[in-house]
């Protein structure tokens, strides 16, 4: 097969069922590619050939025996928040330096049924807390599309390996736009499902009523697939959806016509690129050229979405991250006289400035004499923009805006906390909602992806993803990859 390493997921899998090339092969493959070209990006923070190759071997049995699935024998990588039964899960924190699950995530264990080779464990920003990965305790991710650059964050080692050519598809996880960014920075496709439509149960929580898994991948088509293998209900997952998901891959060919599609000017006004705002334009004009209606929507509210996560996320991380005090497992400082010691020298070395300083504005916002004011009052304004969402919905069927305000910037060119928190500002608004969002690529500023994002009403994921595909096959953005 030519250009083996950027063909998607639909292509191997046709590959595989044609016995063109086996899984064994094709595992061989990238993990060869990841030991050439992963030291100069960083994606990978655990390689797994082991795990790989067992896995590859009895995906080709079972398509000998006919019994394959559009995913069996094609490699995969997962975020390494995701848990692993017997595979080290860092968070890429020192905090959870040579933690090893003792069971498997939800959707770790529904690939494996549906026969995916697990490559490895994906770098991120540490505890899923930023938008550069340039907070991994162990190393940064460098964008495939220019190494001085970032990937996005926080799944910015998922993305850059899809956008390399070094997994073709991998799972991520989306508290404020942490699987859109990284997509539209890497110029792949990123889904984040409505909230509770794939399980959480065996993802290490950040801010639970904000998290949730999906797919990074190299078309729209791949990124249903691979959301009919994880969606579902749940019994371990108390938010759960409990109902059937239908094939998100049956109408992706049905078109836009008459798909009515909202126009936030809001988020194309002052702070987004100029380049960014203009791609994002252009393609909303071919969507419209191919019997879309678009209007415009105010949706002046959505804009405290920034601020009400900054509360809402980072008061849900300091009671989710209490448990770490390395008593059972992780980091331990041994060095401290007594418990107490102990336990305050472990937390202050084993999480980093990012994941300290958002706790510490979590347990403020929590602190008694503050919670009205922050706490509640973020939860109060959490209901108009769902409420500001529900009534655009009742105008349009799905909205259109940037992913990203700028392009991916250069490795340490923010410092400053705040302007870093403002890279969400596109995505922050969708889990604030709780509504499905996905990313395509469409179109390049100096040589750097820019993302279309795609925002519908809850459970809207069929109708996302026939915009997207829709757009995707009237361009050719998502065809280039970067010359490695």
């Amino acid at each position: 097969m030519s250009d083996l390493h950027y063909q998607t997921v639909s292509q191997l899998s046709g590959a595989l069922a044609e016995k063109e090339i086996s899984s064994v092969e094709l595992t061989d493959s990238h993990l060869e590619r990841i030991a050439e070209l992963d030291p100069r990006i960083g994606s990978y923070l655990a390689v797994t050939p082991e795990t790989a190759l067992a896995q590859a071997h009895e995906a080709d049995r079972r398509i000998a025996r006919g019994e394959a699935g559009p995913l069996t024998g094609v490699p995969v990588q997962l975020k390494d928040n995701l848990s692993t039964s017997g595979i080290p899960t860092t968070c890429a924190s020192l905090m959870l330096d040579g933690y090893t699950p003792p069971y498997d995530a939800t959707v770790t264990s529904r690939l494996a049924r549906a026969g995916s080779t697990l490559l490895g464990k994906g770098n991120m920003d540490e505890f899923a807390m930023g938008s550069s990965n340039e907070t991994s305790a162990f190393k940064p991710v460098h964008n495939p599309w220019d190494l001085a650059r970032v990937p996005g964050g926080s799944s910015g080692g998922p993305a850059a390996a899809v956008a390399a050519g070094l997994a073709p598809y991998a799972l991520g996880s989306d508290t404020g736009g942490s699987i859109r960014q990284p997509a539209a920075l890497c110029g792949i496709v990123g889904l984040k499902p409505t909230y509770g439509l794939v399980s959480r149960y065996g993802l290490v929580a950040f801010a639970s009523s904000l998290d949730q898994i999906g797919p990074l991948t190299r078309s729209v088509e791949d990124a249903a697939v691979v959301l009919n293998a994880i969606a579902g209900y749940d019994p371990l997952d108390s938010t759960s959806i409990p109902a059937e998901p239908p094939d998100f891959t049956e109408r992706l060919a049905d078109g836009v016509r008459g798909m009515r599609i909202g126009v936030v000017p809001e988020y194309l006004g002052d702070g987004i690129d100029k380049a960014v705002a203009g791609s994002v334009k252009e393609a909303i004009a071919v969507l419209e050229s191919q019997g879309a209606v678009v209007e415009e929507v105010a949706m002046p509210t959505s804009q405290a979405a920034l601020a009400v996560y900054y509360i809402l996320a980072p008061s849900e991380c300091s009671a989710n991250l209490a448990r770490y005090d390395g008593v059972k497992y992780g980091y331990s400082d041994q060095e401290a006289d007594g418990m107490w010691a102990a336990l305050d020298a472990t937390r202050r070395n084993g999480f980093g400035d990012e994941v300290r300083r958002r706790i510490l504005m979590g347990a403020y916002g929590l602190s008694a004499g503050y919670y009205d004011a922050y706490y509640k009052k973020a939860q109060q304004v959490r209901t108009l923009i769902r409420r500001e969402f529900h009534d655009a919905f009742q105008r349009v069927d799905i909205l259109a805006l940037p992913t990203s305000p700028t392009t991916a910037f250069e490795i340490g060119g923010i410092v400053d906390p705040v302007v870093m928190h403002a890279n969400d500002i596109c995505t922050i608004p969708a889990n604030i909602a709780g509504i499905p969002g996905i990313s395509v690529p469409c179109g390049f500023a100096d040589g750097l992806p820019i993302g279309l994002q795609l925002l519908g009403p809850h459970l809207s994921e069929p109708t996302l993803l026939r915009a997207a595909y829709a757009y995707e096959q009237a361009s050719e953005w998502h065809t280039r990859h970067p010359d490695l």
